[in-house]
């Protein structure tokens, strides 16, 4: 007797399985992390504020769905995204809910675009930007972060050492800052200091992981 098999449904059985790695606010959050570079499980949990034994399941659970890898470096496992495939499907998950969850909709318009003074600028236009000199792009990203990747001749000062070293900012152009990406909160928070000290400044539209997928150059330390 020949068994019957359905393609589409082994397929679709297989898809279900990211679903199932998405469906924690704890693994998104570590899939936005990872879209920075490599991290340890010590170092996840530290940024989370998880457990080291909790980020280590939710680690294992997007491994074994294929989002993640892991690479041992001594006695430690360093983990990253598959690759940017991963990225666009976290956007996707973003856009949707924004379109269709009234929820969703309601805190990013409540949080983040009613903090928007100005429209933040689109990657191509602040490459081309920067390329002619006319702005400063900014990094608030932990160094460690920055040194993993990002946009070419970006400064790096992280959003909590801002107000103390604005010296280090050219006076008379624009900034324009960036973080890891839509829904992270550092660049409004350097935009929001910059216009307080008197600098013209408005953040990069999404973040590097974007800017990244999106094709555009990026450098390293």
């Amino acid at each position: 007797m020949s068994t019957h098999v359905n393609p589409k449904r082994e397929v679709y059985e297989n898809l279900a399985r990211i679903g199932t790695a998405l469906a924690s606010s704890v693994r998104l959050e570590l899939l936005e992390l990872l879209a920075q570079g490599e991290r340890s499980v010590d170092e996840l949990a530290r940024l989370t504020g998880a457990s080291v034994a909790n980020t280590s399941q939710h680690l294992q659970k997007l491994k074994q769905a294929g989002l993640i890898a892991g690479r041992k470096d001594a006695q430690f496992v360093r983990y990253r995204l598959a690759g940017d495939a991963v990225v666009a499907l976290y956007d996707a998950l973003a856009a949707a809910g924004q379109a269709y969850l009234a929820d969703v909709d309601r805190v990013v318009r409540m949080y983040f675009t009613a903090r928007d003074d100005l429209e933040p600028v689109p990657a191509p236009e602040v490459l081309a930007r920067a390329k002619k000199g006319l702005v400063t792009v900014l990094d608030v990203r932990p160094p460690e972060e920055f040194a993993a990747g990002h946009v070419p001749g970006a400064i790096n000062i992280p959003v909590h050492e801002l107000e103390k070293r604005l010296a280090e900012l050219p006076k008379r152009k624009e900034v324009i800052a960036y973080c890891r990406g839509p829904y992270c909160l550092m660049s409004f928070d350097a935009v929001a200091l910059l216009r307080k000290k008197g600098l013209k400044a408005r953040r990069l539209k999404d973040g590097l992981p974007q800017w990244r997928r999106a094709g555009l150059p990026t450098a390293r330390d």
